[in-house]
Formats: structure tokens, C-alpha cells, sequence
């Protein structure tokens, strides 16, 4: 059988010419493209000027540095699984489960700590398959398994921590220093965020395993009619998900030193609005790493500069949940744009055929 294709053939000198640099250089550096950039700016003016004494001072921003990188973790963990279109609510579920489950091993049943830690990434792993599983298998939509998970999971912290912080101290002390030792005046927890996120952004942005993600994501149908296994890719995302949500936790509790259950859930909604307002970023409309982490950051500048002029804790709260609107609609409207004007190349004549057509309306006789 012969499969023939839709897409149109030109001649060479058909090929639109290249961009040229100098247009290039404008769209990149345009507030369309690197928007997060530009809002980091005036934040930092706004708060340098209004609170210089307390936003200037560096050890806010260590700390700043620092305090975000767990959210990072979490928001890589929802943006691999979501580049396969596959959204995960029991992102921070996930993270207080391992954080739980690494207190537990330790005050209760005493393992050692190169036990203790494959432990607890293999379950995280483990609820990343379950997940998959539920949508790609059951075929059950990823909002409602992820959303019926996440409630499981916070059933499954109540009872094995007893809704009490799981303390292990007295245990295993040295357990603290994951998430507490400085290099340079820098965390632990900050270069796994560079390294997680090098390699989810090699992953996805350098491998034929990332494109076949993006086609999966983008048009799971058609994916599919090119041989792209989008269930095994949506399943494999959030095992990789699972892996990073509990490697957090680990580093969590670590940071502590104790198992909180009210901790992991409220890295749900700074992961996601990162994510979303990441995707307006960089790529025009699609998910990607490096969008996700600065975008992240910029709003923790954001709520850390509030704090410090003396808003009330709800603020946070609105800031976020306002900033994933935002960050949604605008992501939204980004992906139609680039839709349309994707229709409008593929519905242009070629320059041949439209030389040709007013050959024929100048011909004597007029318009054919």
C-alpha cells in the first residue's frame, strides 16, 4: 500500500528565506517572548525602592534561592508528565508522601540511611505507575485520577504519620545535612535543582525520547497514527514525576528535620503556576524547563518582596491562585496564536502559483 502525504512540495527558490538576524534578535528579547523577564525587572525596581533595606539584603536572596528549590523539584515533577498532556494533581501529595514515608523509616523502623532514600524514590516511583496506569489503562481522565489519587495520598499521610510531625532526630541527626549543607553559600537542594532540571531539559529539548513527548502532548491522535507509543510516554512521564516529587520530599523532610503532613500539598499550586506561566516563555506556548524555573522564581521575588513589606499570609495565597489564571489564559492564547498563524503559512499559495495567477488576470481577456 502507499501512503501518500498532504504536505505541499516547492521548488528552491520556493523556501521562505531565513529569518533575518536582526528581526530574530527583536522577537527573542520581545515581552511576547521572555515576559518573565521584563516583570522581574520591574518587581525589583519596585521593591529596591519601596523596602531597599530589607529586599537588597543577600541573605534574602539566599535564602530566597534556596526556600524555592523544592518548589522547583515539584514543578519539574508536573512538567515532564504534562509535556505527554498528561496533568498531575497529586504533585504535592506525592511530595508528602515521600516526606512522611522517609520520617517513618527512620523514627520507626530504623533503616539506615542509604536504605532509607531508594526506598522512598522507588514508591515514588511506584505512585507515578499506579498513576499512569489509571489514565493510560483504566482510561480514566488524568484531572480525576490525579485529583482521586491525591486524596488517597493525603488519607495515606494522615494514618501513617497520625496527623502528628514524625520526629526522628534523636535517630538519625546527620540525616539533616542533605537538605541543610552550603557550598559556596549555596544549598544542597539548589544544585539537585540545576541538576534535575539540566536533565529533564536535555530529555526534552535534545532527544528523539522529548520530541516524541511534545507530538504525544500536543496531538495524542496523530501521534499515535505515527507509531508513538503516547500511553508508554504519558506512563514513563510520571514515573520520572514520581522519582523527582519524592526525591523533594526526601529533601524536605531532611530540611526540617522532621515529617510534617501539612507540608507536601501546599507545593501543588506554586509547582502548576509556574509550569503554566513557564509555557508562555521561551517556546511560544509550550511546556519547557527552563521557562518553568525562571518563571518560578520570579514569582517567589514577587511574594518575598510582599512579605517583607509587611502583607498578610493570604497574600500569598491570591498571589499565586491570580497568577495561575493569568498564567493559563495567557498560555491559552499563545498556543491559538501560534495555531493560526501555523493556518495561515499552510493556506498560503506558493510564490510560483501567485506569479502565475496575475500572469493570467493580466492576460487580454482579464481575470479566468
Amino acid at each position: 500500500m502507499t501512503i501518500t502525504t498532504n504536505v505541499p512540495t516547492e521548488e528552491p527558490h520556493e523556501v521562505r528565506p531565513p529569518e533575518r538576524p536582526a528581526r530574530a534578535f527583536l522577537r527573542a528579547i520581545s515581552f511576547r517572548n521572555i515576559s518573565a523577564v521584563y516583570i522581574f525587572i520591574a518587581i525589583f525596581i519596585i521593591f529596591s525602592l519601596w523596602i531597599p533595606n530589607r529586599f537588597l539584603q543577600p541573605g534574602v536572596w539566599r535564602s530566597l534561592l534556596d526556600a524555592e528549590s523544592l518548589n522547583g523539584l515539584a514543578a519539574l515533577a508536573a512538567l515532564i508528565p504534562l509535556v505527554t498532556g498528561a496533568l498531575n494533581l497529586a504533585v504535592g501529595a506525592q511530595v508528602g508522601v515521600a516526606s512522611i514515608t522517609a520520617a517513618v523509616f527512620l523514627a520507626n523502623l530504623h533503616l539506615p540511611i542509604w536504605v532509607q532514600s531508594p526506598l522512598v524514590l522507588v514508591i515514588g516511583a511506584l505512585i507515578g505507575w499506579i498513576t499512569g496506569l489509571l489514565i493510560t489503562k483504566v482510561r480514566i481522565d488524568a484531572i480525576i485520577a490525579t485529583l482521586g489519587l491525591s486524596s488517597v495520598l493525603a488519607a495515606a499521610i494522615a494514618w501513617a504519620s497520625g496527623s502528628h510531625q514524625v520526629l526522628f532526630a534523636d535517630v538519625e541527626p546527620n540525616f539533616k545535612y542533605f537538605g541543610t549543607t552550603q557550598w559556596f553559600g549555596i544549598t544542597v537542594p539548589v544544585y539537585v535543582l540545576v541538576v534535575v532540571a539540566l536533565i529533564a531539559w536535555f530529555v526534552i529539548e535534545r532527544t528523539p525520547v522529548g520530541r516524541r513527548m511534545y507530538a504525544a502532548g500536543y496531538n495524542p491522535e496523530s501521534a499515535r497514527l505515527a507509531g508513538v507509543h503516547v500511553g508508554r510516554l504519558q506512563t514513563g512521564s510520571l514515573i520520572a514525576g514520581g522519582v523527582i516529587a519524592a526525591l523533594a520530599g526526601l529533601l524536605l523532610t531532611s530540611r526540617y528535620n522532621e515529617g510534617d503532613p501539612t507540608l507536601g500539598p501546599s507545593y501543588l499550586l506554586p509547582a502548576l503556576t509556574a509550569v503554566f506561566l513557564g509555557s508562555t516563555q521561551f517556546k511560544g506556548g509550550r511546556f519547557n524547563v527552563w521557562g518553568t524555573v525562571i518563571s518560578l522564581y520570579v514569582l517567589a521575588v514577587g511574594i518575598k518582596g510582599l512579605q517583607l513589606a509587611g502583607m498578610p499570609n493570604w497574600v500569598n495565597d491570591l498571589f499565586y491562585g491570580l497568577a495561575l489564571l493569568f498564567a493559563v489564559g495567557l498560555a491559552r492564547l499563545e498556543r491559538r496564536g501560534t495555531r493560526a498563524a501555523a493556518i495561515r503559512r499552510a493556506t498560503r499559495l506558493p510564490r510560483s502559483a501567485v506569479a502565475e495567477r496575475a500572469k493570467r488576470d493580466e492576460a487580454p481577456g482579464g481575470p479566468r
